[in-house]
Parts: C-alpha cells; sequence; structure tokens
C-alpha cells in the first residue's frame, strides 16, 4: 500500500434498494433536466424493463418528459453506436441521459456525454492513441444531468469515471477516463436486476470481484480503496453462488451490486497495473468474449503465473476471500487463494477455459503484440512467457507463437 499522495473521490450518489428507481422523475428534476433520452439494448427491451422505466414519466405528466429511446446499444461500447447515440439526443432536443443496462450501455451513454460536451462528430477519431486520460482541472464538471440504472452486478460502470469503447477503426479496447463523465445519481435497484440469467450473472459478478482484486494488488492502493475492495470481495464471495442459484433473493441482488459499485470506485481510483483486464480486453476485441467471462477464465491463471506480484499483500486477501486460517507461507497462500477462486468459478458454473470460442493456433499468432498493444497494459508489461503460457491454458493449446 502506497504512502504517497493520492486522490479519492466518488462523485456519483448512489441511491440503493428496492424499488429506488421510481426516484428517476424527480432526480432528473431535481439535476435540472426536462427532456430526458433514455438508451438502453433491445434485450432489456424485450425483457420490460425499458417499459417499467418509461411508465415512470407517464404516470406523472408534465416536466421532466421522455423524450426518446435509443435501443441500439450492442455488446461492447462501439463507436459507431456511440455517434449514433450522440446524434439521437440532438434530434430528440433532449437536456439530460438516462442509462439503462450494463456496462455496455452505462459506458456508452459516458461516451456520448463527452462527445456532446466537446461537440465531437466521431468519438473514434478522439481516441487514436488508445488512452484519453483528462483530469481536474483541465477537465470541468460536464453540466448534463445524468443518472445511470445498473441492470448488471458486474461493471460498475454506474459510478466510475471510466468509459471502454471499442474503436473499430482501430480494433481495439480503448479507455476514456474523465472525472465528470459518471452518472450524476446511480440507482441501484434488485428487482431490475431478478430476471438476469444465471450465467450472466455469474461472469458479471467475477467481473465485480477481478476489479477488487486487481484494485487491491494495485501499486497505487491506498486505505480508501483497499477498504472498498476489501468489503467488496467479502459482498461477492457472501452472495454471488446465492444470486446465481436463486435469482430472485433481492437482498443477495442488493449486496450485489453494491459490490459491484464499490469493487469499480477502488479500481478506478489506483488504476495502475492490470493484467487481468489487460489480457481481456485483447483477447474480448479478438475473439468478442463477454468482459466479465473473460475475466473469470483468466483471473486464476495470471494470478498463478505471476506469482511475485501477489504475494506481498496475498494473505489480508485471503482471508477477505473467506479462507479462515491461510497459510503463514505466502506461496502456499497463494495457491490456497487460487484453488479458492477457481472452486467459486465452478460453483457458479462457469467454464475454465474459453473452449466455446472458436480459435486456432493461426487466429492467435502475435497475440503477445496485441496484449502489449492494448490500452489497459500501459503501466504494466506483462512479460511475453507469461502471456504465452497464460494464452495455451485457457484456449487448451499446446504453444503458441508469439
Amino acid at each position: 500500500m502506497s504512502t504517497s499522495f493520492f486522490q479519492f473521490s466518488v462523485r456519483t450518489v448512489v441511491n440503493s434498494g428496492a424499488g429506488s428507481r421510481t426516484l428517476l422523475p424527480e432526480m432528473i428534476k431535481g439535476l435540472g433536466g426536462k427532456r430526458a433520452v433514455l438508451y438502453t439494448d433491445k434485450g432489456l427491451t424485450k425483457a420490460g424493463i425499458t417499459e417499467q422505466i418509461k411508465e415512470l414519466f407517464e404516470i406523472t405528466p408534465g416536466t421532466p418528459e421522455l423524450v426518446g429511446v435509443f435501443e441500439d446499444i450492442e455488446q461492447d461500447a462501439k463507436g459507431e453506436i456511440i455517434n449514433r447515440g450522440a446524434r439521437f439526443f440532438k434530434e430528440c432536443n433532449g437536456d439530460s441521459l438516462i442509462a439503462l443496462g450494463g456496462g455496455s450501455v452505462l459506458d456508452t451513454v459516458k461516451a456520448i456525454k463527452w462527445m456532446l460536451h466537446k461537440g465531437l462528430h466521431d468519438v473514434r477519431d478522439s481516441l487514436l492513441t488508445g488512452n484519453v486520460m483528462e483530469w481536474w482541472p483541465e477537465a470541468q464538471f460536464i453540466p448534463i444531468p445524468h443518472v445511470a440504472i445498473a441492470t448488471t452486478a458486474g461493471t460498475g460502470a454506474e459510478v466510475s469515471p471510466i468509459a471502454v469503447i471499442l474503436n473499430e477503426k482501430l480494433g481495439i479496447k480503448t479507455n476514456l477516463l474523465h472525472p465528470f463523465i459518471n452518472a450524476d445519481m446511480a440507482i441501484l435497484d434488485p428487482d431490475l436486476t431478478v430476471g438476469l440469467p444465471p450465467k450472466i450473472t455469474a461472469f458479471t459478478g467475477f467481473d465485480a470481484l477481478t476489479h477488487a482484486v486487481e484494485a487491491y494488488f494495485s501499486p497505487k492502493a491506498n486505505p480508501m480503496t483497499d477498504a472498498y475492495a476489501l468489503q467488496s470481495i467479502r459482498l461477492i464471495v457472501d452472495n454471488l453462488e446465492t444470486v446465481v442459484r436463486k435469482g430472485d433473493d433481492l437482498q443477495a441482488r442488493a449486496n450485489m451490486l453494491m459490490a459491484s459499485s464499490m469493487a469499480i470506485s477502488a479500481f478506478s481510483l489506483c488504476l495502475n497495473a492490470i493484467p487481468v483486464h489487460n489480457l481481456a480486453h485483447a483477447l474480448g476485441a479478438k475473439f468478442h468474449i463477454p468482459h466479465g467471462l473473460a475475466n473469470a477464465v483468466l483471473l486464476p491463471n495470471v494470478m498463478e503465473s505471476l506469482p511475485a506480484y501477489y504475494l506481498p499483500r496475498i494473505t489480508e486477501f485471503a482471508k477477505a476471500l473467506g479462507i479462515t486460517n491461510p497459510s503463514e507461507q505466502p506461496e502456499t497462500c497463494l495457491e490456497e487463494v487460487i484453488q479458492r477462486i477457481r472452486d467459486l468459478r465452478k460453483a457458479v458454473n462457469l467454464p475454465d477455459t474459453f473452449a466455446e470460442f472458436e480459435c486456432n493456433e493461426d487466429k492467435l499468432q502475435h497475440i503477445v503484440q496485441a496484449v502489449h498493444n492494448d490500452p489497459a497494459g500501459v503501466f504494466f508489461k506483462i512479460p511475453a512467457a507469461v502471456i504465452t503460457k497464460v494464452i495455451n491454458e485457457v484456449f487448451e493449446l499446446t504453444a503458441i507463437k508469439a
């Protein structure tokens, strides 16, 4: 844990609890919004979730109004869809943003907000270097009322000042960091997550766990991020199996939503070395593997392959993970931790490889370069030998060439 200077700020006001979505119109009004535009995806519309949000404005006529619904958002926050979403906002003469969905929707809306603030026409042209990092005081408050409603417990994107954007022009996932792109207010309503399929529930939960892991072991970790990371780990260990097996358990669903927000808050505020995300982003862009699933498969293999990175802080982490009497020997403790993660993954019926994704050794040529070029690896370059080892394991190959 660093003892040098750090900043910690959680800007988004979090509203947690069953039924908290009913506060949405009042939130928009309180933020000064009169003409709200709702962004979501077709899956949520088909599930009836979008209609639940629209009804909130229909039963309270007057201002604010819901003046448009954009439901074309797909897996990954794609640049072309972000551009269309920004044009839609202008066509609707909107003045406020509502994001309803998982990480892809929430990140898409953050990018739209940034585009509108900057007056951009194509978000991809501003992400040609991979990462865009704007910090206060250069980065100023964006006065567009913005409420995010999370429907998955994984990315925590409803509170994070980061948007991960797929730049199709580059074929990579890029990162936009700005302290004011996150929502002014977030709604964590477990009622909206009870219909989430078990597999998606499981791998989004592992996404949250990976955020907490990478925050806790970050070279930039500090007492505040540790508090958020460790408590989120405890919540995930105590509730993930329950929400996968009994999806209508509102308390467990609420706990997972809170864990997700806490984990990403820690992750965002000590962002540095993130080897699991580095590999997950590179493979996700290349093979269209859902991000949470990629993290779930990669997490124990990366920890096993980079022992020196995890050993110094492994004991307290083991306790948070629910290991009652962890070994006093760091190497043995790390083995116990890795086995505990694998056991949890198995308990929620997630795979330990990417066998379901079509792949061959030809498609993995130059994967080391792809991982090294991925913007998520800017602060920590994973050794080539480690990359090839992990890739061989998760794709069940005998060998690949760099």
